[in-house]
């Protein structure tokens, strides 16, 4: 993968999916994520996406959510796909190309 033209990450398809969270929690919601979510989360619309590596971690983000008031509708769990380990990439990679990894 490239940003701004250096290489970010350089690996097959199977390997950038094995580096990625293995869930993603997603939801709908009208209401403002607590500050901390928010960082982690990707939010498009009312729809909001968070990496989660195991059901313990998704139980501890909507026990968070709930906490703030927070209301959520249509939760989903997933496995991470490509996108987004291509979003993760870009949103961690370094400007230069000394972010290669492989």
């Amino acid at each position: 993968m490239l940003k701004h033209g250096h290489v970010v990450a350089l690996a097959d398809t199977s390997e950038l999916l094995a580096q990625a969270s293995t869930n993603v929690l997603r939801f709908k919601t009208d209401d403002a994520l607590p500050a901390d979510m928010a960082r982690l989360a990707r939010v498009t619309g009312r729809v909001a996406q968070m990496p989660a590596r195991n059901a313990e971690e998704i139980e501890q983000r909507l026990a968070a959510l709930r906490a703030a008031g927070v209301r959520v509708e249509d939760v989903e769990i997933r496995k991470a796909d490509l996108e987004d380990v291509f979003i993760h990439v870009m949103e961690t990679a370094q400007d230069s190309a000394a972010g290669v990894t492989a």
